[in-house]
């Protein structure tokens, strides 16, 4: 909605609006590299699954099953998403993806409800950590959950929508409508993993054979392996290689908006004018040789850093719609909207809440992490949590302290 107010603006413009113009080119940087790994990870898997459905020579980068010849034609997909205007494809598609993606939903919903309800996990079968490495539970799982709570690259993506919004009143459908829709299919599909695998005759119980399957096939591409799985299984031939197309439809047309968002925000720093083709091509075609060469490194690897940076970018969106509405707060922009919906009272907390707790979550999770500075592996966890802890508190103190003087501006 900022960027609907502010012309279409890109999301590290957003952030620089209201938290300064160096955090603004830190986020032009964080947003292009978490932008270029999103890609990446959402590659291989539809590949994966593509060269499971389809006859074409496997012609695989390396021992982890990434077909060549699927990758070069999402590939070839994704240059024309990327440079051509967004009506005269992907406004096209989209729809017939989403649809489908619907159905896969809907239909996996209802066998696992008719036929296989009495192998659903039990909500206490999720309360505790069943990773065997000796991570803790916070803050990994906050981040390991990267798209499906909270997301980073979405923000990245809310301009390409704002750009096409004809009027204030549609955000609300295709914002937070879109998101209620995804996080109902996220949970149709957890609970599908974790009635799909659980073999009590093996004494394997809800997320206990999803675990067991996945150490089975080490270094792949787990969640590929198990929509297959799934989806083949419980939805037929038919239902189930039009499951597949709708799961493999999602990621793919993340990819390409990511390298759209990719190439505006690059547009929007050199001030490059994009009307052209090949201004468009200039930018696109440095972006895809990054995507292709991350292609090569562990998939497994991509996504973490993927997963961090898409939280920790999604903590500096926090920070920056928690300003701002506070400065609604204050009096400076208030809107009549505004005025109606009571942020002009304490409807900042509702960004400033998360923001804290994400704030918590993404420091920690750099100190602790295998990727990271790995203090869990020397026994250090606490030292982790203290230093993230100092860190929030310091952010809460900096913004406490421009919210007084903003307040407050002769003192």
């Amino acid at each position: 909605m900022l960027s609907i107010r502010k012309g279409g603006v890109s999301l590290p413009d957003i952030i620089g609006d209201e938290l300064g113009n160096g955090i603004k080119l830190f986020m032009r940087i964080l947003s292009l590299l978490l932008l270029i790994l999103l890609t990446t990870t959402f590659l291989s898997g539809p590949a994966t699954l593509l060269q499971g459905i389809a006859a074409l020579p496997d012609m695989s980068f390396r021992t982890s099953t990434i077909p060549i010849v699927w990758v070069l034609i999402i590939f070839a997909y994704y240059t024309m998403a990327t440079v051509l205007p967004v009506d005269k494809l992907i406004g096209r598609f989209y729809p017939i993806f989403g649809g489908i993606l619907l159905f896969m939903g809907l239909g996996i919903m209802i066998v696992m409800l008719g036929w296989h309800a009495s192998e659903m996990p039990e909500l206490t079968d999720g309360l505790q950590n069943r990773q065997t490495n000796g991570l803790p539970l916070f803050p990994m799982m906050f981040v390991s959950i990267a798209c499906g709570a909270i997301s980073g690259f979405h923000g990245t993506q809310s301009p390409i929508m704002a750009r096409c919004v004809t009027n204030e009143r549609q955000g609300r459908i295709i914002f937070y409508g879109a998101m209620v829709a995804e996080g109902i299919l996220a949970l149709i599909w957890a609970a599908a993993a974790g009635t799909f695998f659980a073999d009590p005759e093996q004494g394997l119980y809800g997320i206990d054979g999803l675990q067991a399957f996945a150490a089975a096939n080490p270094g792949k591409n787990i969640a590929a392996l198990v929509i297959d799985k799934v989806s083949r299984s419980w939805l037929g031939v038919v239902g189930g290689l039009l499951a597949i197309i709708g799961v493999i439809a999602a990621p793919i047309t993340s990819g390409d908006t990511a390298l759209r968002s990719a190439r505006l925000i690059v547009a929007d720093f050199l001030k490059l004018d994009q009307k052209p083709i090949r201004h468009r091509l200039y930018i696109a075609l440095p972006l895809f040789l990054c995507v292709f060469g991350m292609v090569f490194v562990d998939f497994n690897i991509v996504w973490r850093y993927f997963a961090w940076t898409n939280q920790t970018l999604a903590v500096f969106t926090l920070w920056a719609g928690t300003v701002f509405l506070f400065k609604q707060r204050n009096g400076h922009t208030v809107s009549a909207v505004s005025q109606q919906s009571g942020l002009t009272s304490y409807g900042y907390l509702i960004a400033l809440i998360p923001a804290l707790f994400m704030t918590m979550v993404s420091v920690s999770y750099i100190f602790i992490a295998p990727e990271g500075f790995r203090f869990a592996s020397h026994g250090l966890s606490w030292l982790a949590y203290l230093i993230a802890a100092l860190v929030t508190i310091s952010c809460l103190s900096v913004f406490a302290f421009w919210a007084r003087k903003s307040m407050h501006p002769a003192q």
